[in-house]
């Protein structure tokens, strides 16, 4: 079950939705909560619920979201293992002081053999969804071997949703284009939600560079 930040009259709500992060309807009503942790539901018309693009909070969604496809909005759930050697693992981050405000990214490619490739990097002014986005563009554009499968591990639903849930983009329109234009090169390459903050070594990585490029305007 995944339930997705929305508004129901002008209120912030949490609503279940499928894979395609359309809100899920039995019987002509949808499902939703005023919290995350609220056992109570309640059962609102699809027509009073509408997504919010600018939302970029943490939330529940599937582990992995996997899509060749990005434009058709389709995705697939499938468990993935980090340490698999066959793949190309990757972490992402962005933010920025304030939002908006001076932005930075950070990222981490770990390659089958081994191999490590990391940098912050400072974007000037920016929002936290332009730097999680810049953030997974950086990695697709430095993957040298676009038949080798790729994994991208991000705490960004925003991220997540703009690049293979179908999400409309209401700002950043031309950045989510360019980056479902590389996804769609790849033709195996899934992303992968991680909770911030929860002690994953690889997230805490990236994050603390995106945090030092946008703190100090320089490359890490």
């Amino acid at each position: 079950m995944a339930w997705r930040r929305m508004r129901f009259k002008d209120k912030l709500v949490f609503v279940e939705v499928g894979d395609d992060g359309a809100p899920l309807v039995r019987e002509g009503r949808a499902t939703m909560k005023y919290r995350e942790d609220d056992e109570r539901t309640y059962r609102p018309s699809p027509a009073n619920l509408r997504a919010d693009d600018n939302l970029s909070l943490d939330l529940p969604v599937p582990a992995v979201s996997s899509t060749r496809r990005v434009p058709d909005g389709g995705t697939q759930s499938v468990p993935v293992d980090p340490a698999d050697k066959d793949v190309i693992n990757a972490w992402t981050d962005g933010g920025c002081i304030g939002n908006p405000g001076p932005a930075g990214i950070g990222w981490l490619i770990v390659f089958p053999d081994g191999r490590r490739v990391q940098a912050g990097e400072p974007l000037g002014e920016g929002t936290n969804n332009i730097a999680e986005l810049t953030a997974v563009q950086r990695v697709l554009e430095a993957v040298p071997d676009r038949t080798v499968p790729l994994r991208i591990h991000t705490d960004s639903s925003y991220a997540i949703g703009m690049l293979t849930m179908g999400w409309k983009a209401k700002q950043n329109g031309e950045l989510v284009a360019r980056i479902r234009r590389l996804l769609a090169a790849f033709p195996d390459v899934r992303m992968i939600k991680v909770k911030g903050h929860a002690g994953h070594a690889e997230n805490e990585l990236v994050d603390r560079l995106a945090n030092d490029a946008a703190r100090t305007g320089q490359r890490q």
